[in-house]
C-alpha cells in the first residue's frame, strides 16, 4: 500500500461540480492499494498516517503527527501512484490492484481511520475527481506499507 501524503491548510475534493469532502488543516493522503494488500497494510498505514510526525511543535520541528493535532484526514483513492514508469513513454498497472481488490482494501483503510480519528474525509472511489488543495510548507512524503 502506498500513500502520498501531503500537509494542507486546506483540501477539498469535488465530483461533478458538487463538493463530496472538505477539511482544514491535516494530511490529504492519495493512497494506491496493490496485488498483495491486506488487513497488515491497511493497519499499519492508518498507524503511519495517524502517527507520521509532518507537524511542527513549538520548537519548528517536526514532532508532531495528526493523532497529536487532531487535524482533518482526507483520504483519496489513486490507483496511478502503483504505476510502473520505469520504461518506456506510458505507465504500466500491472502493479496495482484491481478495482475490486482496490476498492475492497481503500474502504477498510477508511473504516479504520474512521474507528480512531475525527474528521475524515473521502473521495469517491473509481469516478473523476477534482482535488483542491493548499500545501502548508510544501511538505509532502512518500508513505508505502510492504
Amino acid at each position: 500500500m502506498i500513500a502520498l501524503i501531503q500537509r494542507v491548510r486546506e483540501a477539498r475534493i469535488d465530483v461533478a461540480g458538487a463538493t463530496v469532502g472538505r477539511i482544514g488543516p491535516g494530511l490529504l493522503a492519495l493512497v494506491a492499494i496493490q496485488p498483495q494488500d491486506g488487513e497488515p497494510q491497511a493497519q499499519r498505514m492508518v498507524e503511519r498516517l495517524l502517527g507520521y510526525r509532518a507537524f511542527s511543535d513549538e520548537a519548528g520541528k517536526m514532532n508532531r503527527s495528526l493523532a497529536d493535532t487532531h487535524g482533518g484526514l482526507m483520504l483519496v483513492s489513486q490507483f496511478t501512484l502503483a504505476a510502473d514508469t520505469s520504461k518506456g513513454m506510458r505507465p504500466s498497472f500491472t502493479s496495482a490492484a484491481t478495482p475490486e481488490h482496490g476498492r475492497l482494501w481503500f474502504d477498510r483503510l477508511v473504516e479504520l481511520a474512521k474507528k480512531c480519528h475525527s474528521p475524515v474525509e473521502i473521495g469517491r472511489f473509481g469516478t473523476h475527481m477534482e482535488v483542491s488543495l493548499i500545501n502548508d510548507g510544501p511538505v509532502t512524503f512518500w508513505l508505502e506499507v510492504p
